[in-house]
């Protein structure tokens, strides 16, 4: 019994489901069929065609005032800013390192007895190393 009606609710569900698929499909029929009418009774017109140009021409026109902005890129004050700011972080990066390889050659010094001059040598470390201010 049960299972009767399950069968007939999901075939009545089907017939719906199909009957509105076929309105669909009439729809979609129909209004290819306008927009094919409208493609063709559209009148080209000269003042169609005239628009079209101005369109041309302002869609040239944008893209080399795109073109100019992308040259001065460079000189942008957030740009700038931004570069800046990265600098700065760059910066504190390399007085970090510098500062480890400070200590490592101090520690190295009183744990071993190493010259700075030999630990250069042997680590390639140049002689003239410093901090960047």
């Amino acid at each position: 019994q049960w299972y009767q009606r399950r069968v007939r609710g999901r075939k009545r569900k089907l017939d719906q489901l199909d009957s509105e698929m076929h309105i669909l499909k009439k729809k979609k029929d129909s209004h290819g069929a306008a927009i094919a009418t409208a493609k063709a009774t559209r009148e080209g017109g000269e003042e169609r065609d005239e628009l079209l140009q101005q369109i041309s021409v302002k869609e040239k026109m944008l893209e080399a005032v795109k073109n100019e902005v992308l040259k001065y890129k460079e000189c942008d004050p957030e740009v700038l800013e931004k570069k800046k700011s990265e600098l700065l972080v760059c910066r504190e990066s390399i007085n970090r390192w510098t500062d480890n390889i400070f200590s490592v050659q101090t520690w190295c010094k009183n744990k071993f007895g190493i010259d700075n001059k030999q630990m250069c040598a042997n680590f390639s470390i140049p002689e003239d190393l410093d901090y960047i201010s």
